[in-house]
């Protein structure tokens, strides 16, 4: 089965306004999109947009606090398991109406003591498993690492699946992205390998300089191909910063055999 890629518009295409993204990665020959976050928009038009450019929305994270202010991510802050809760509910009703199938979770950067974070974010995504299992959603939780993002409490695979050990649900994934896992762990192929059961969603980027695939150290292509042997049927998701114009930046993606 062929790779599924899906555009991040979070990332690309960012010369034009966020809705007119949706018939660019149509265009450019992309079936589905993702993005950080929806919830400027209402969800109508939104579903809309995505109907009329005939993408799927394949993603997009749960309300990670005040984004602008430095926050990336809440479930891992004591004193706010409403407001997460709440930005749960919120994310679900989004995901329903855009058709969408997956929601990510970003651990946050926690302000105290690192064990009560990491037991405030277990409670909270037995929490969010739950409900979004019971709404035929998958949760992904998401390593980020901590050069990009300084203090980020789920910088490795192995941090997550500890999690994911003592979370318990069957409802709960992890969110591979090959760019932070080249930062922290490298030895990608070998991971995917055996975490690829575990995986609900790929995204890529090169490294360094967060550009697209063929820019830097890591070998796409190889990567690409072990997937498919091993029959990845999941989005790989292109979050990465054009090195130039978005359209210009899609060589090494027509280059992969259909």
């Amino acid at each position: 089965m062929p790779l599924q890629f899906s555009a991040n518009l979070s990332f690309l295409f960012t010369e034009q306004d966020f809705l007119d993204r949706f018939g660019a990665a149509a265009q450019a020959g992309f079936k589905g999109v993702e993005f950080h976050f929806p919830y400027e928009h209402d969800k109508a038009v939104l579903a809309e947009v995505g109907l009329t450019s005939g993408v799927e929305i394949v993603l997009f994270n749960l309300p990670a606090g005040n984004w602008a202010g430095g926050e990336r991510g809440i479930a891992c802050l004591p004193g706010r398991k409403a407001e997460f809760q709440d930005g749960v509910g919120r994310a679900i009703e989004y995901a329903e109406a855009l058709g969408c199938t997956r929601l990510n979770c970003l651990a946050g950067i926690p302000a105290g003591d690192p064990d009560k974070a990491i037991e405030t974010l277990i409670d909270n995504l037995k929490f969010a498993a739950a409900v979004t299992q019971r709404a035929g959603i998958r949760l992904m939780l998401e390593p980020l690492n901590t050069r990009d993002t300084p203090g980020f409490l789920v910088s490795t695979t192995r941090q997550a699946l500890q999690v994911f050990d003592v979370v318990g649900s069957k409802n709960l994934f992890l969110q591979y992205d090959v760019y932070h896992a080249q930062v922290m762990e490298g030895d990608l192929t070998r991971t995917l390998e055996t975490l690829l059961p575990r995986t609900g969603h790929i995204q890529i980027a090169d490294n360094p300089g967060r550009h697209e695939p063929g820019t830097g150290e890591i070998r796409f292509d190889f990567l690409f191909h072990r997937l498919t042997q091993l029959g990845y049927a999941g989005w790989i998701g292109c979050e990465y910063q054009p090195s130039g114009a978005t359209e210009d930046s899609f060589g090494w993606l027509r280059s992969i055999p259909a």
